[in-house]
């Protein structure tokens, strides 16, 4: 998700958290390679950037860990240990993350950790974690964080990818709405990892690309962009953006009529961003992990948005709110199926994991520890709505299926 992959950043951060291990006292570090493995509250440090923003769905994410925090320790715990969260705010930096991530491992003393919001931000966290062999469980929506440059056997990633939901959207809508794509992107890695995504799904339905416009990240104004492309007539505008360049432009597209000829798409449609962006998005298809219509057809989702509206005052969890919940469960149920907190146990016991906790059956890929799960295909609405949050229409999942993930080969890991 969102701010994408800025190496020289994430170096910067890296740097300075490795000063900052050196600076540890060497009891200190004695004591962190003992893993904190017996007696007292299992630990898992939650980096978010709760300022910024991404302040609204980074809250919904803590909200949603409490609550499966909460879950554990009402079931028992394990072996007569509680569950604890320790939140920090990583301000959406990757220098910030690093610096609270290690202070999470090195202070707190953590056994594990889970997080991340932004793609160079869950790099940052990742590259900590991954030098001390602490398992950390990402949040983030990243095509990075799999490839075997940045991937160590302690990562693992719970959230989709944007070649995952990409690659869904486009399967479904190009042999619906027309072969004759534009792609309007936001000219940074996450814009072109989701373009990547489009074409290669486009791949067998024969589309052909009519325009290829990148715009910076941060534009206000799409005037320049938007009479290029209705001068072609498109049949699909893929509008490979985030946050709020993606509420401006489908706003801006809507204004300008092109709505009119051209079926709009966004391969990550979130429900905090459909809330800010109005009716402007009525019709527009995009997709997602999660929805709290999900309940409808599938009972642990039910289950998991009553717990949630119990605790929350009625409110439903967002799609980034329920990947916080399934990162913790994922850490938990873990530990639970190794018998133990220590890491290479649990390290099998989740590549070997089978879970439902609010969306259907997913696992790990054992190669990059890749979730494998189902991307929901939504269409926003703006009528006959039920409640306020009765924001999308479901059109259809695509199932967990490896077969739409990038090949472990494609991302550098060795057979």
């Amino acid at each position: 998700m969102g701010t994408g992959f800025d190496r020289r950043r994430l170096l910067q951060g890296s740097a300075a958290a490795s000063a900052l291990a050196l600076a540890a006292p060497a009891l200190l570090r004695s004591a962190i390679a003992q893993g904190g493995s017996t007696g007292g509250p299992i630990r898992i440090g939650f980096p978010v950037p709760l300022t910024g923003a991404f302040g609204a769905e980074a809250n919904d994410q803590v909200r949603a860990a409490q609550l499966a925090v909460k879950t554990f320790n009402e079931a028992g715990g394990f072996q007569g240990r509680t569950a604890e969260l320790l939140v920090r705010d990583d301000k959406l930096n990757p220098g910030e993350a690093a610096t609270r991530t290690l202070e999470l491992i090195e202070k707190d003393k953590v056994n594990f950790l889970v997080g991340g919001l932004s793609a160079a931000v869950t790099l940052s966290i990742n590259n900590v974690a991954r030098e001390r062999g602490v398992i950390y469980n990402s949040i983030s929506q990243s095509d990075a964080i799999n490839e075997a440059k940045d991937f160590g056997r302690t990562t693992f990633h719970e959230a989709l990818n944007p070649h995952m939901t990409a690659g869904a959207v486009g399967r479904y809508v190009f042999p619906k709405s027309g072969k004759r794509v534009a792609f309007l992107s936001a000219d940074y890695a996450y814009g072109h990892e989701m373009m990547r995504g489009f074409k290669r799904a486009g791949e067998a339905s024969g589309i052909e690309v009519v325009a290829d416009i990148r715009h910076p990240i941060g534009a206000s104004d799409y005037s320049a962009f938007l009479p290029r492309i209705a001068a072609l007539k498109p049949d699909v505008l893929c509008l490979c953006n985030f946050g709020r360049d993606q509420v401006v432009s489908i706003q801006q597209a809507t204004e300008f009529g092109l709505k009119r000829t051209t079926k709009l798409v966004a391969p990550v449609l979130l429900f905090t961003a459909r809330k800010a962006g109005g009716d402007a998005f009525d019709g527009v298809i995009g997709g997602t992990s999660y929805y709290w219509r999900l309940e409808d057809s599938v009972p642990s989702a039910k289950a998991f948005n009553d717990r949630f509206r119990a605790a929350y005052n009625g409110a439903v969890p967002s799609d980034y709110g329920a990947l916080g919940y399934a990162g913790i469960r994922s850490v938990l149920e873990g530990v639970k199926a190794a018998g133990s907190v220590e890491t290479d146990k649990v390290v099998a016991a989740m590549e070997a994991l089978k879970a439902d906790f609010y969306k259907g059956p997913q696992s790990f890929r054992k190669c990059d520890h890749q979730s494998v799960q189902s991307v929901l295909i939504v269409e926003a609405k703006s009528k006959d709505m039920k409640t306020p949050d009765d924001v999308f229409t479901i059109l259809g999942t695509e199932g967990p299926d490896e077969r739409f993930l990038r090949g472990c080969d494609e991302l550098g890991h060795k057979a």
